[in-house]
């Protein structure tokens, strides 16, 4: 993707988001995938797979990654190589930077967010590397949806200039295709398709994060109360999204 064009795509982003808005996920990504040759996946979740079975269908050698905090679940990292070996896609695994997670735990311990929120944590373990690794891209796809966190979620467009990890040197493009989606959607997808997904959901987790900071919601509970349970609703957010927050307080 050259310079010319991706200034082409910020100048257009409202026109874009307009046009896209109401399409499906697929024609979403194949929109992303035509417009930009170094754009990876961000895989975690069950939204992630779901965007990297409906990418394969659309272009071979997609570019997938997903960030080790080395707090995860064992089910998770079994769920990152089963999607690796069904989908013959190499997962650029990221760990955080070792000396700055032993200070961490050095000074305060092992469990320190569950004292002074999770933000720290998460900054050296998720978004430091997360940041290091979008320096190296055009454009990232995401399985945000709007209603998986309404306090944070609820104005997310299918397609944006993340300026929360965009620079004064380069411009970074966001797409959110499942923006639209509910999780039942996300669901029937995975179920209609037989896509490989964390054994967690069938304890009673939803939304899934580090082993620490997770736990199983109640039926009818909704899916974030799992995450970081201790902290408000508009706090759930480890600083992947940042641009959420910036957007809902502006």
């Amino acid at each position: 993707m050259t310079l010319a064009n991706t200034l082409s795509i910020v100048e257009d982003i409202a026109k874009l988001e307009s046009e896209y808005s109401q399409k499906s996920p697929q024609e979403i990504l194949a929109f992303a995938l035509k417009q930009f040759d170094n754009i990876t996946i961000s895989f975690s979740g069950a939204e992630d797979v779901v965007l990297i079975d409906m990418a394969a269908k659309i272009k071979r050698n997609i570019q997938v990654f997903s960030i080790d905090t080395g707090r995860l679940h064992p089910e998770t990292y079994q769920f990152i190589d089963r999607v690796r070996k069904q989908y013959r896609v190499k997962i650029d695994v990221i760990s955080p930077d070792a000396a700055e997670v032993q200070a961490l735990v050095k000074e305060k311990g092992l469990f320190s967010f569950y004292q002074d929120g999770h933000k720290e944590c998460c900054a050296i373990r998720k978004v430091k590397p997360l940041r290091r690794k979008l320096k190296t891209v055009d454009a990232w796809i995401t399985g945000q949806r709007k209603d998986q966190n309404p306090a944070t979620r609820n104005s997310v467009p299918v397609v944006q200039v993340d300026t929360a990890f965009s620079s004064d040197e380069r411009t970074l493009i966001k797409f959110n295709p499942l923006a639209n989606w509910t999780s039942a959607q996300v669901w029937q997808y995975i179920r209609a398709n037989e896509i490989p997904y964390n054994k967690l959901h069938n304890q009673g987790f939803i939304s899934i994060g580090c082993e620490p900071c997770t736990r199983a919601v109640l039926p009818n509970q909704h899916e974030r109360l799992g995450r970081w349970w201790w902290e408000e609703a508009a706090d759930k957010e480890c600083g992947f999204h940042e641009i959420n927050l910036t957007q809902n307080n502006g």
